[in-house]
């Protein structure tokens, strides 16, 4: 089959690699018909992520039909559309009883930091991922959903994981009614965590990216004020000005391990690799908001030590919330949500690339052209 693969930072390509079988009766193999690029496959990418080895095919959102499954599969069958959460997970376990998915025991030998992840990198597991003519399913009993009739695929393949993790991302900030929330990041997250405030009862929106089309993109999707972080000497302070220098009551870090605004802490981060991620935005969060306030941080971070300022955190009495979404737990709520209007997750998709355009996509995605938001790959599988 065909499929992305992994060659070093910056470098990846379409290769032939052999297709996936069942390994065990539970699995199932699944023919993709549309995965995408997501800003977490960009920090692999660049080579943020440890443990992320060669020959490996990246992809944890993508949708498709049932080709095969195991002897032990009953609740799909061959010919079935599915689609596929990011989390692997074993729907038994202590934390999958309780509905923290993401935080499987039984599917990741590194299982005391995270579940499984199709994938990413061998910390999470080392599944191979979607971007590719075929994936094999652990789990096929627990994980997937089938497709309901009226869902299009583009919204179908976005909720397997970035608009579930920004929906996330909104949840975990405890929003109350008429609260000021600001959301670090107009990436696909970001745009997603802005609109779900809304739906939260915030009472008001702000997004803080520096790019200004994504940031355009923040007024339409989101209909949130939008401050484009360059064109400030004090971003933060703009940030006290704007809520009568009290703060703002949740904050929401949709950025992550390569966080732009600091020179020398993106440099000592992303270039140098002497930090599991550049800290600016969740400092720059930990600053703009009021005492006793709540932040929830999506953006992805390498395991070794950041330079947060959690004295600070910790003097202003702020609650931090954080995890990798539970993907399958959000779905019955943001299926109605899509059903009713009230989200549209394709709205964001920006660019659909071949998987022999792989390569292309990655670039294009990573050095943000073309006014790129979220890339859809499309493996067109024989």
């Amino acid at each position: 089959m065909r499929a992305m693969v992994y060659r070093g930072p910056y470098k990846v390509r379409m290769e032939e690699k052999e297709r996936p079988s069942i390994e065990h009766p539970n699995d199932a193999i699944v023919k993709v018909q549309l995965a995408a690029i997501c800003g977490s496959d960009l920090h692999l990418y660049h080579g943020m992520m440890p443990d992320t080895r060669i020959g490996h095919t990246f992809g944890h959102e993508f949708i498709g039909v049932v080709d095969e499954v195991g002897s032990s599969v009953r609740n799909l069958a061959v010919g079935d559309r599915v689609m596929v959460p990011f989390n692997i997970f074993c729907g038994t376990c202590w934390y999958c009883a309780r509905g923290l998915y993401s935080n499987c025991h039984n599917v990741n030998p590194n299982a005391t930091a995270v579940g499984g992840i199709y994938g990413y990198s061998h910390t999470t597991g080392g599944y191979d991922g979607g971007q590719s003519e075929y994936v094999r399913v652990p789990f096929a009993d627990v994980g997937p959903s089938k497709i309901p009739d009226w869902m299009d695929d583009e919204d179908a393949v976005l909720l397997t994981d970035m608009t579930a993790t920004g929906y996330f991302g909104a949840q975990l900030g405890d929003i109350v009614q008429g609260d000021v929330v600001i959301v670090f990041g107009a990436g696909p997250v970001g745009l997603v965590a802005a609109r779900s405030a809304w739906l939260m009862g915030a009472g008001r929106v702000i997004v803080i990216d520096h790019l200004d089309y994504r940031l355009e993109k923040a007024r339409t999707f989101a209909q949130a004020e939008t401050y484009n972080f360059t064109q400030y000497g004090d971003i933060v302070l703009e940030m006290k000005k704007a809520t009568d220098f009290l703060g703002a009551d949740v904050a929401i870090d949709c950025v992550g391990a390569e966080a732009d605004g600091n020179f020398v802490q993106h440099v000592t981060s992303s270039k140098l690799k002497l930090q599991g991620g550049s800290p600016v935005a969740l400092n720059w969060a930990i600053d703009s908001v009021r005492k006793g306030a709540t932040i929830s941080v999506m953006g992805a971070y390498g395991p070794l030590f950041s330079a947060v300022k959690f004295g600070d955190a910790m003097n202003k009495g702020l609650t931090i919330h954080t995890n990798q979404c539970p993907v399958k737990r959000q779905w019955p709520r943001l299926f109605e949500h899509v059903r009713n209007g009230y989200l549209k997750p394709s709205e964001l998709a920006t660019h659909r690339v071949p998987l022999e355009h792989i390569a292309e996509g990655y670039h294009m995605f990573s050095a943000k052209l073309d006014g790129c938001i979220k890339p859809l790959v499309v493996p067109t599988a024989a």
